[in-house]
């Protein structure tokens, strides 16, 4: 049974889809805005806004706790990212449908920081 069961497998183990999220991070934090499916950047949206609620601190607790999610300490979340985001208490990403891809029809989708 399914009971009580969040989040999606992405048909990956469990160190495979937390490399997936971790890269997927990276990039976004890194570029501002990926093009992805729109199952993974709907996976990816909690998972990035934790990550910038704990930058926005910007402490050595917190900054052991973002390495910890992230794999690395990054400069670019702490310098740019999060003071951006200082006085606002949620919704730092935006999802935009973009439709289906041509090779396999999924559904595909920009995820950006507002």
């Amino acid at each position: 049974m399914k009971h009580q069961k969040v989040g999606r497998k992405f048909g990956r183990k469990t160190n495979q889809r937390e490399a997936l999220m971790r890269s997927l991070a990276l990039s976004l934090i890194n570029e501002g805005k990926i093009k992805t499916s729109l199952a993974k950047a709907k996976e990816l949206r909690p998972y990035v806004e934790k990550i910038v609620t704990k930058a926005k601190i910007n402490s050595v607790t917190s900054r052991r706790a973002v390495k910890s999610k992230l794999g690395a300490d990054n400069k670019n979340l702490f310098d740019k990212v999060a003071p951006t985001y200082k006085d606002r208490s949620g919704g730092y990403t935006r999802i935009t449908k973009l439709g289906n891809r041509a090779s396999d029809g999924s559904q595909t989708a920009l995820i950006e920081f507002v």
